[in-house]
């Protein structure tokens, strides 16, 4: 019984205090001390906006992109999707090569290092046969070297020769020539 005098009461309270509809809706929020411009909001666009219009525009370039180019030519991301899966060979191709060239140069020097040296040297000037102190050499040890000296002089006679028939030579094939 108690629930049914509740609600009886909140009723007799709602009906005291009725109004018409029209009045319990209209109300004022402006200030009685004058009449000031409302406040204005300026709002963003938002990021799903941008979002939206990001997505719309990656779009259309993608699909610029994917069009297959005039005379039937591969289209611009076929051709990057290549180039990108092409990078992996050519790195590998790069460094096949590369460990081959370290391993004929490795070979070089192993060869280099183990060959017989030369111990044939041309000797420039004929004094160095006579290279030495002189201190401590007894009297009448000194080489005869008189034959070492005409050898190397024939031997710079020669060459002197062959160069200068090599530049006749030459001179009478640019003199025929013009």
């Amino acid at each position: 019984m108690s629930a049914l005098r509740q609600r009886a009461a909140q009723l007799a309270r709602q009906a005291r205090t009725a109004r018409p509809i029209a009045a319990q809706n209209t109300r004022s929020y402006a200030s009685s001390h004058g009449h000031a411009a409302p406040h204005t909001v300026e709002e963003s666009l938002g990021p799903g906006f941008f979002i939206a219009m990001g997505t719309f525009v990656g779009t259309v370039f993608v699909y610029q992109i994917s069009r297959p180019g005039e005379n039937g030519e591969l289209s611009a991301l076929h051709k990057w999707v290549q180039k990108v899966s092409n990078y992996g060979t050519e790195w590998e191709t790069k460094n096949h090569l590369m460990s081959a060239a370290l391993q004929q140069a490795a070979r070089d020097k192993h060869l280099l290092y183990t060959a017989d040296r030369s111990t044939y040297h041309e000797l420039s000037y004929p004094e160095v046969f006579t290279h030495g102190s002189p201190f401590n050499v007894p009297a009448g040890h000194y080489p005869n070297i008189n034959k070492v000296v005409a050898h190397y002089q024939k031997q710079h006679h020669e060459d002197e020769a062959r160069k200068a028939k090599k530049l006749a030579a030459a001179a009478a094939a640019s003199a025929a020539s013009e």
